[in-house]
């Protein structure tokens, strides 16, 4: 698996992706990338430290995900990466967290000392669709529950069950009311969900401007930031 890359394109940075302790939730029904997490902590630790090796800082711009939430990092590899950040002079951070620990945000922002954009995995304002069919365990009623904790929304789109008018009513929000956010088409995993390819077909037609917009990055696949297997 592929743990450090570069983003090129729309806001340079160094991306890495780490190993982390079990997800708090771990119930989504879409997500496979849990079993990345482990419960030995030197395991973790020993190929978070190499990896993390390798930021130069060339960007000023460092982007650290796992396969859950920021603070399901060990504290051993939280350290190393503020050691990393002192180093190369990074002054800016980017994170990802699950809803559930929004109350916890500032704690991560007091220890690295840096700005810090906090991505989180919303899927879709549709509050059904984000609990009850993806199981998200992310509970709120609009985007301004959202928007005041978190920076970033990750969106996901081309899922059986899924509308036009869903992912407009998506799309229209990240686009007018967030700073930042993320846009990841479906790929079928180990789970039971399935691609609605008609569905993709529309959003790539109707929504290619997005790549005209600094503040919407888009993956038509998961592994476009270059990590991941």
């Amino acid at each position: 698996m592929n743990r450090y890359s570069e983003i090129k394109e729309k806001n340079k940075r160094e991306i890495l992706l780490l190993k982390g302790l079990p997800c708090i939730w771990g119930k989504c029904t879409f997500c496979d990338y849990i079993d990345d997490n482990s419960s030995r902590e030197d395991e973790i630790n020993k190929i978070n430290f190499e990896e993390i090796k390798k930021v130069t800082g060339k960007y000023k711009v460092l982007e650290v995900i796992n396969s859950g939430s920021c603070f399901e990092m060990p504290k051993d590899t939280l350290n190393k990466i503020k050691e990393k950040i002192k180093e190369k002079g990074i002054t800016k951070l980017f994170l990802e967290s699950h809803w559930a620990y929004r109350y916890k945000l500032d704690e991560m922002r007091e220890f690295f000392g840096i700005p810090i954009i906090f991505k989180t995995g919303i899927e879709t304002f549709d509050n059904y669709f984000r609990n009850k069919v993806l199981n998200k365990n992310a509970k709120f009623e609009t985007y301004e529950d959202v928007l005041k904790y978190f920076d970033s929304p990750c969106i996901m789109v081309g899922i059986k069950g899924q509308t036009k008018d869903m992912i407009k009513k998506d799309m229209d929000i990240i686009i007018n009311k967030f700073s930042h956010a993320t846009v990841n088409v479906f790929v079928e995993n180990s789970t039971e969900l399935k691609r609605d390819e008609e569905l993709i077909k529309w959003f790539e037609k109707e929504y290619a401007f997005l790549e005209d917009l600094e503040h919407i990055e888009v993956l038509l696949n998961n592994t476009d930031f270059g990590v991941g297997d």
